[in-house]
C-alpha cells in the first residue's frame, strides 16, 4: 500500500482523545511519580520539571546531550520544530518523553545517576505484588491437566498479565471487576490455532517481545517455562528493553531479577518455575536479548536489517501489550475491519499478538463489532477489559 493511501497516525491533538489525556495528564504524573519515588539532587528535579513544563506550556526541544542516538532522535524532532508536544503524533510523543525523561535524571551521564533506573522503586513494588498475585492465580491449575490445558492456562495468564501497566494506573481500577475468563472479553482468540501451531512441533524457537515488568513478565515467564518443560518448543529469546522506557517495561537486568526472585520465594510452585528456568538458561534453551531499536519511535515496519535478520530465524515471534502493537500498525487510525495480515506483511515471520486494548488502535474485527462495543462500553478501547490473542501465519 502506498504512503498515501495509508490512514493517519493517532495524534495528540484529538479532542477527547486517550491520545490527549496522555500528554495533558499522564505524562506530568509519570514526572511526579518520578521524583516521588527518587532522592534526586536539586540539578535533576529542576531538569524534570522544567520537561514538566514544557509538556503543559512550550515547544518541544531537541536532546541537549551528545549521544549514539542523538541523530536519530534529532531527525524525528526536525519535523516538528517549534511546535507543542500536543501537536505530535502519540506514539513519537510518548516514546520521545521518555528519552527525554532519561536525558534529565543524568541517565547516560557520567556521574552518581548513571544508569540508576528512574522507575525502579516502582518496578521493585510490583515484582512483590506480582510473585503474591501469582501464587494465587495458581491455585486455578490443575496439576493433573495436560499438556493442552495447561498451555492454554499460561497463553491467557500471560495475555491478562499486561492489564497491569505503571504508565496507567487508571487501569487497574478499570479493570478490577472483569474476569479473565469471560469469552465475550476476547475480542480476537485464535489460542485454539496456537495450540495447534505448537502441538504441530514447528515452532523449533520461539521469541517473545516483553513488556511490562511484575505480574505480566512473570505470567510470560510461566509460559516460557511451560513451553520448554513440554518440549513444545526448543529455544526461547526473550527481547527486552536496552534502557527505562514507558515506565514498566522490563529490561535484562529486570528479568534477572524477577526469575531469582521466583527461585527464593517462599511459595514451592513459584520455586519450581524459577529453578527450571535457571536451568534453561544454563543449557542455553533461554536466552536474554536487547537491541536499541525497542526502545524508540520507530515502528516494526522500519526494523534495522541486523534485528530483522535475527527475529526471521524464529519460527514464531510473540508481542505483548500495546505498545507492540501499536509498533505494528504503525500507530494508525485503520479501520477496526482491517486485517491485520494484510497490513503487515512487512514483518519477517508469524506473529502472535497478546493485547489488552489500553489504546485506540484495533483491527481485525467483523463489520459491526466495533460500533456496537461502542454503545456498550464506550471505552472499551483503552479501559484494559477486553483483550485478543491474534495468529498472524506466515508460511
Amino acid at each position: 500500500m502506498s504512503d498515501h493511501r495509508l490512514p493517519p497516525f493517532l495524534m495528540a491533538s484529538e479532542p477527547g482523545s486517550f491520545a490527549e489525556h496522555t500528554i495533558k495528564v499522564r505524562k506530568p504524573q509519570i514526572i511526579a511519580d518520578v521524583l516521588a519515588h527518587n532522592a534526586y539532587p536539586a540539578e535533576i528535579v529542576a531538569a524534570l520539571e522544567g520537561l514538566r513544563h514544557e509538556i503543559a506550556a512550550g515547544t518541544v526541544l531537541p536532546l541537549a546531550e551528545a549521544s549514539d542516538d542523538a541523530a536519530l532522535w534529532r531527525a524525528a524532532w526536525e519535523p516538528w520544530r517549534g511546535r507543542a508536544w500536543s501537536e505530535l503524533p502519540w506514539f513519537l510523543a510518548e516514546t520521545y518523553f521518555y528519552r527525554r525523561l532519561l536525558e534529565a535524571v543524568g541517565y547516560f551521564r557520567p556521574g552518581p545517576w548513571r544508569l540508576a533506573d528512574p522507575f525502579a522503586a516502582q518496578k521493585t513494588e510490583v515484582l512483590a505484588t506480582g510473585l503474591q498475585a501469582l501464587a494465587g492465580l495458581l491455585g486455578n491449575l490443575d496439576d493433573r491437566a495436560g499438556d493442552e490445558a495447561t498451555t492454554h492456562w499460561w497463553l491467557y495468564r500471560s495475555l491478562w498479565g499486561n492489564r497491569v501497566d505503571l504508565s496507567n494506573r487508571a487501569t487497574l481500577a478499570a479493570h478490577a471487576d472483569t474476569p479473565e475468563h469471560d469469552p465475550a472479553a476476547l475480542l480476537v482468540d485464535h489460542g485454539g490455532l496456537v495450540w495447534d501451531l505448537l502441538r504441530s512441533g514447528r515452532i523449533r524457537r520461539l521469541d517473545l517481545v516483553t513488556d511490562n515488568s511484575g505480574l505480566e513478565l512473570l505470567s510470560d515467564l510461566g509460559l516460557v517455562d511451560a513451553l520448554l518443560e513440554r518440549g513444545l518448543v526448543q529455544h526461547v529469546r526473550l527481547h527486552l528493553k536496552p534502557q527505562p522506557y514507558f515506565v514498566s517495561d522490563a529490561m535484562i537486568g529486570d528479568c534477572e531479577r524477577t526469575i531469582a526472585a521466583l527461585q527464593t520465594s517462599g511459595e514451592a510452585a513459584l520455586q519450581r518455575i524459577g529453578a527450571r528456568l535457571g536451568g534453561s538458561m544454563r543449557r542455553g534453551a533461554l536466552s536474554l536479548a536487547t537491541h536499541p531499536f525497542w526502545a524508540t519511535h520507530l515502528f516494526f515496519s522500519q526494523l534495522p536489517s541486523a534485528l530483522r535478520g535475527e527475529l526471521a530465524g524464529a519460527d514464531l515471534l510473540v508481542l505483548k501489550g500495546d505498545v507492540n502493537y501499536r509498533r505494528l500498525l504503525e500507530d494508525r487510525h485503520w479501520p477496526p475491519t482491517t486485517r491485520l495480515e494484510e497490513v503487515t506483511q512487512f514483518m519477517p515471520t508469524s506473529t502472535l499478538s497478546l493485547r489488552t486494548l489500553k489504546a485506540e488502535i484495533m483491527v481485525g474485527l467483523a463489520e459491526g463489532q466495533a460500533e456496537r462495543l461502542d454503545r456498550e462500553d464506550p471505552t472499551w478501547r483503552i479501559n484494559g477489559r477486553r483483550g485478543l490473542v491474534h495468529l498472524v501465519r506466515r508460511e
